[in-house]
């Protein structure tokens, strides 16, 4: 564990002089992301002590930062990256147990105890930091907001790996790799999570967060590499996960696209903008965002001075509601070619590492991981040159 600032929370790092061996086509290289959001190893002295009285407790700190933390996903983001072809990879440099990203911004409240439902702030931190401290923290929240938002870009593939233990609760042996591609919500309700995301969102959209061509592809792969697999297993995808988010996001990025090539005229209008901002705000940080969200979903009653704004906005929300219904945009987006996939691969630690009684890492098995990086890259590799050319009639 590091202690100290943390001037860039969400980082690329470079692969300098390693070239793959049988790279994806260039014309791809740039459309692909591979980042992980859970190895990170900072905790920042400002979080830790406040004028030089520990604010949490330096022994369970340890502890819950060894057990959060995803060993070795940054050493198989490395080689999956190289194995690409990728000038390199993308890390959270913020340790989990300081702030869970993969979460929606917040404060876990006492007593919550299932992890898909957390939020970004969790034990010990949840009680030990005051609410300025609290949105100091949220503010390196948004630093990787800004990033990630920023890499999402154009991007056509993002695998963010992760690491998951040997067993599950009873005791049973998990797969060596699983790949999760639905929400928990969805999974259980066959719609999306209620009040979080706006209503305007297809629950149809929700099936998969990757195409199902790529994920059959890279577990026939990694089956045939002799990785047991398994898919949306032991558990799913919480609904602030990056890759719920980032499907919302895609999509009214491509909603607001398609209508305001119809309707140039809208482009400037600022009423349509706060529409925009709303349907974009998916990691529920833009008060402005959730202040027209407020008002449309959970009829709250303004400011008498905001409500004429407001209702301006509420026309302009009603406009793009029935161009989502009538123009086929859904359909359209749901089978285009450049829709985004998103996919979460979890890999058994002990796969790759050797641990302490303390559970640190002793010894890390990068034969492994360099084997699951040319694995999964030999998938990705074959999707771009024959799977998704027959997908889509290219």
């Amino acid at each position: 564990m590091i202690l100290s600032s943390c001037a860039s929370p969400y980082e690329t790092v470079p692969l300098i002089g390693f070239e793959a061996d049988n790279p994806i086509p260039e014309e791809f290289r740039e459309r692909i992301l591979v980042d992980t959001v859970h190895d990170g190893d900072v905790v920042p002295m400002e979080f830790r002590v406040d004028k030089g009285v520990p604010l949490v407790d330096p022994d369970e700190l340890e502890a819950r930062y060894v057990e959060e933390r995803d060993w070795g996903a940054n050493l198989v983001a490395a080689e999956l990256a190289k194995s690409l072809g990728l000038p390199g990879f993308c890390r959270m440099r913020l340790a989990r147990v300081l702030l869970d990203f993969n979460r929606f911004p917040g404060s876990t409240p006492p007593g919550l105890t299932d992890p898909l439902e957390r939020l970004a702030i969790n034990a010990p931190f949840s009680t030990a930091l005051d609410h300025p401290l609290k949105m100091r923290l949220l503010g390196y929240y948004d630093q990787v907001s800004d990033r990630i938002e920023a890499q999402f870009h154009g991007k056509l593939i993002r695998v963010c790996v992760h690491t998951y233990d040997m067993h599950n609760a009873s005791r049973t042996v998990r797969p060596d790799v699983s790949l999760i591609t639905q929400s928990v919500t969805y999974n259980r309700e066959s719609c999306m999570p209620y009040g979080i995301f706006d209503p305007l969102y297809p629950p149809v959209l929700a099936e998969s967060t990757c195409s199902r061509v790529l994920r059959d592809r890279i577990a026939l792969n990694l089956e045939r590499g002799g990785f047991r697999v398994g898919h949306n297993h032991p558990y799913l995808l919480p609904d602030g996960s990056t890759d719920i988010r980032s499907q919302v996001w895609y999509f009214f990025t491509y909603v607001r696209e398609r209508f305001l090539a119809e309707h140039p005229e809208c482009t400037s209008d600022e009423a349509y903008a706060r529409v925009w901002t709303m349907l974009l705000n998916t990691n529920l940080r833009r008060i402005e965002g959730e202040e027209l969200r407020g008002y449309l979903h959970r009829y709250r009653r303004p400011h008498p001075t905001r409500e004429p704004e407001l209702r301006r906005a509420q026309l302009a929300y009603e406009v793009v509601g029935r161009f989502i219904r009538e123009s086929g945009v859904i359909d359209e987006y749901r089978r285009h070619p450049e829709r985004p996939s998103s996919l979460t691969v979890e890999v058994r630690k002990d796969l790759l590492n050797d641990f302490d009684a303390s559970g640190r890492p002793t010894r890390r098995h990068t034969e492994v991981a360099a084997a699951l990086g040319r694995t999964i890259a030999g998938a990705i590799r074959i999707y771009f040159e024959t799977d998704r050319p027959l997908a889509t009639g290219g």
